[in-house]
């Protein structure tokens, strides 16, 4: 599920930039191009002068002289939050609408969607200036200078030159376990071994030996926060191997930042929708995936085989629940909002269109993960 390119566009200098590759991502169907800031346009337009309305949770609408532009990203508080703060080290859950700042044209937006979510390390810096120290609650809206957009992109109707204004209401902040903390489980004899050194990132060593043929999923570590439900986006730490050569082929840990995604719904390899629906915050979980459900075909550059096997440490960091408004909260607990996905798929769809996150694609829901009697041992899921 691919909805929000316009943001990860933008988010390619920040957060996206997360996703492993030296080169920034872009929409395979566009073009576009790194905005000159000799290109002209209007760059003397004051933030004051937008007026912005719209009740908090609600769509907000823009109004402005046109054309507008800045030569520099600014910033203005719209309503001011009450709430948690946006600090470094959190996830932050937004709902925002961009726009053209030069005609008014509307670019992206969540609303009547899925919010974004977000760490704020390591975002782009128009974002880190707007939500840091925001509140839950808050609203903002923000200027983006046309150096600091997505370029030109002749298919959206943007140019080199335009400035964007983007309006973000702040729905959530969280802040991720640094590394997983549980009950450690007794390894099992002929799975792979995970190390975690002092930060809690993994080491993983593969067995000799062929592989198991079942999907298996073994804890090493059972977490005491929630448990992950299908149709809810979670937040984890992860590094995968290839079971041939021990082969790091991917890790958030690298990365330096978590990854979020959903889970249960179809937008990750079958061996993961299995494997974590079920599982609980906090916990270490070993993943071994057969071909049939990480990638029958193989990926197309050759790093991935169809006859590769997976193996994966995976560790959910985050509570999937604290990114949901308070009223979905509420309506969540009465039964009424089941399956649904509150924060951004794009940070894994749309990493997918430069080769990467795409093992967390192309996959179809099939049931969780099974426990033998609420005990914690290896499960075989067939």
């Amino acid at each position: 599920m691919r909805r929000t390119i316009v943001l990860a566009l933008i988010l390619t200098t920040g957060v996206l930039a997360a996703c492993g590759s030296d080169q920034p991502v872009s929409d395979p169907d566009s073009t576009s191009t790194v905005a000159d800031p000799s290109a002209g346009g209007v760059t003397d337009s004051k933030l004051d002068d937008v007026t912005v309305t719209g009740d908090p949770g609600e769509k907000p609408v823009l109004e402005f002289d046109q054309p507008f532009g800045v030569a520099e990203t600014g910033s203005r508080v719209l309503i001011e939050g009450a709430g948690d703060p946006v600090v470094a080290g959190t996830t932050v859950s937004i709902d925002y609408v961009i726009v053209n700042a030069t005609n008014g044209a509307e670019l992206d937006t969540s609303y009547g969607a899925q919010p974004a979510s977000l760490p704020i390390d390591g975002a782009p810096a128009f974002l880190v200036t707007g939500l840091t120290d925001q509140k839950v609650g808050a609203r903002v809206l923000i200027a983006i200078a046309a150096k600091d957009g997505f370029g030109a992109n002749e298919q959206r109707g943007v140019a080199a030159s335009d400035t964007l204004l983007m309006v973000a209401d702040v729905l959530g902040v969280a802040t991720p376990l640094s590394r997983a903390e549980g009950v450690a489980v007794p390894p099992v004899i002929g799975l792979p071994e995970v190390k975690l050194d002092g930060d809690g990132a993994p080491t993983i060593t593969v067995p000799a030996g062929d592989p198991p043929t079942d999907l298996v999923a073994q804890p090493l570590i059972q977490g005491t926060g929630a448990v992950v439900e299908s149709g809810q986006s979670i937040t984890v730490h992860y590094t995968g191997v290839l079971w041939n050569d021990g082969t790091v082929f991917d890790s958030s840990w690298t990365r330096g930042s978590p990854a979020t995604f959903s889970i249960g719904t179809g937008n990750v390899i079958v061996g993961w929708d299995e494997g974590l629906v079920g599982r609980t915050v906090g916990s270490q979980i070993l993943l071994v995936v057969p071909p049939a459900k990480g990638y029958p075909e193989g990926k197309p550059d050759g790093s991935i085989k169809a006859t590769d096997t997976l193996v994966f440490e995976v560790f959910p960091c985050e509570d999937p629940n604290v990114m949901l408004p308070v009223h979905m909260l509420h309506l969540r607990d009465m039964g009424l909002v089941q399956g649904q996905n509150w924060a951004l798929d794009a940070l894994a769809a749309d990493c997918a269109v430069d080769g990467q996150y795409d093992f967390l694609l192309d996959a179809t829901p099939l049931p969780m993960t099974r426990s033998v009697g609420g005990a914690v041992a290896p499960t075989a899921v067939k």
